[in-house]
Parts: C-alpha cells; structure tokens; sequence
C-alpha cells in the first residue's frame, strides 16, 4: 500500500518532523494549561493523534519532552525576531522589539513554560531562555558593533547593554503576561524603541 513502512523500510523524514512538531505544539499546550507534575504523556498523544508509546520514538521522557518544548519555543522565538527584511540595522532592530511582544502576546502559553522551567528544573545550570539570549547577542554584538563604527549609536559596553535590553524585555512580556497590557502592542512596541533610542533627556540637557 502507497505510504505505508514496513520492516527495513527507511521512515519519511518529513513526516516523521510533521509528527514531532505535533507532539510538541500539543505538548506545551498541556504543560502550560496541567503543569509539568500534573502532566500525562497519555493525554498529550490523545490530542497529538498518536499512540503513547509513539512519543517515546521521539522522547524518551516527559521530562526531555518538556525541555524540547521549551527549545521549539525559543526557536520560534529566533525566526520571529530575525524575520525582518529590511536593510537597515535600526529599522531590524525594531522590528525586533515588536516581534518580541507579539511572539508571546499571541502565546501566552509560551510565558507559562519559562515560568515552570525555572520552577521544575532547578537543576538546569542555565535556563533555555538565558541559553537563547546568549545566542541572540552574538549576532547582536555584529548589528550593534556596525552601527558605533558608522556613528549611528554611541560608544556602549555591549555586554551591559544588552543585559538592560534583555530584562527590559522579558520584564515586559511577564508583566503583559500577569498583569495585562494598557496600551496596544504596537504603541507598546514603539514605547520601548523611543526610549531606548532616543532616551529621557531633551537634545539640549544631553548636550551638556
């Protein structure tokens, strides 16, 4: 029969990463709506259209599952945020900003997951997220490196830089999450560039 593996027979690639990403996309779902000590690997296969013993194909625990959850979260995280196609590093790096917010605005369920990882898996020396951040900054490093030679920003220590930016941001997104937001995401968004670009003190107050 067409499509179908038998013995020997090498598994289809593509869907064998269709079925992955299903597993996962229902997996943090139920681990942001159960909680990690609640969840049944059961369940998750039920609303994945799968067998149980079939995500242990792909996982071998519901404790490697839910840290390859939080990995497919950060990597959409990336895509998102390095998704302009502008040519001018300002303008990336504002649409950046705004990516940033939109990516967890429209998955609160994505906040939920950080918040259970540095709850349930205190052992980890470095959360996912810190992971990904460190990844994010070196390719920030060049954007903002290129943009103090060519006079654009000021001479900064990059490393504090982007450690104010950074918590600025998911400062931003958890108190979206607990608290909601007064303002658009958009205005939102342009809030958080206006500061960080242009600052609190007029051009003349600066100046001295």
């Amino acid at each position: 029969m067409a499509g179908r593996t038998g013995p020997g027979r090498p598994r289809d690639p593509d869907l064998a990463r269709q079925r992955r990403e299903a597993i996962l996309r229902q997996a943090i779902t139920h681990f942001a709506r159960e909680g990690f000590p609640k969840a049944d690997m059961g369940a998750i296969a039920e609303a994945a259209g799968c067998a149980k013993g079939t995500i242990y194909n792909y996982f071998k625990s519901k404790r490697e599952l839910f840290r390859a959850a939080v990995d497919y979260v950060m990597l959409g995280l990336l895509a998102a945020t390095h998704s302009s196609s502008a040519t001018d590093p300002i303008e990336r790096f504002g649409h950046a900003i705004q990516s940033f917010l939109a990516y967890f605005d429209a998955h609160p369920e994505y906040i939920e997951l950080l918040i259970q990882e540095r709850a349930e898996f205190k052992d980890r020396e470095t959360p996912t997220y810190l992971e990904y951040r460190k990844t994010h900054c070196e390719q920030a490093r060049i954007a903002f490196r290129s943009l103090i030679d060519a006079g654009r920003f000021r001479e900064v220590p990059l490393d504090r830089t982007f450690d104010i930016l950074s918590n600025l941001l998911y400062g931003t997104i958890f108190n979206n999450y607990f608290a909601g937001r007064s303002t658009s995401l958009e205005q939102q968004a342009a809030d958080i560039k206006d500061i960080l670009l242009r600052g609190l003190l007029s051009p003349k107050a600066a100046a001295k």
